[in-house]
C-alpha cells in the first residue's frame, strides 16, 4: 500500500477513535467544563473560551505523537 494512503487511513481510524473516546468519556471528563475555562455571561451574550481544556488536549497529542516518532 502507498505510504500515503496508509497514513490517511490510520490517520481516519485514530479520529474515529478519538471522537467516540469523546462522546462517550464526555460524560466522565467533563471537557470543556474544567476550572480555567473561561466563561462570561450578559444578559443576552455568552462568551466561552476553553483554556485549560487546550492546554490539556495539547498536553495530550504532544505525548501522543511523540511516542509515535519515538516508536517509528
Amino acid at each position: 500500500m502507498n505510504p500515503i494512503a496508509k497514513m490517511l487511513v490510520i490517520g481516519g481510524i485514530i479520529l474515529i477513535v478519538i471522537g467516540l473516546l469523546w462522546q462517550l468519556g464526555g460524560r466522565f471528563l467533563h471537557l470543556g467544563r474544567l476550572p480555567g475555562d473561561i466563561v462570561i455571561e450578559k444578559e443576552n451574550f455568552r462568551f466561552y473560551f476553553p483554556l485549560m481544556t487546550s492546554i490539556i488536549v495539547s498536553i495530550v497529542l504532544s505525548l501522543i505523537f511523540y511516542l509515535i516518532r519515538l516508536f517509528k
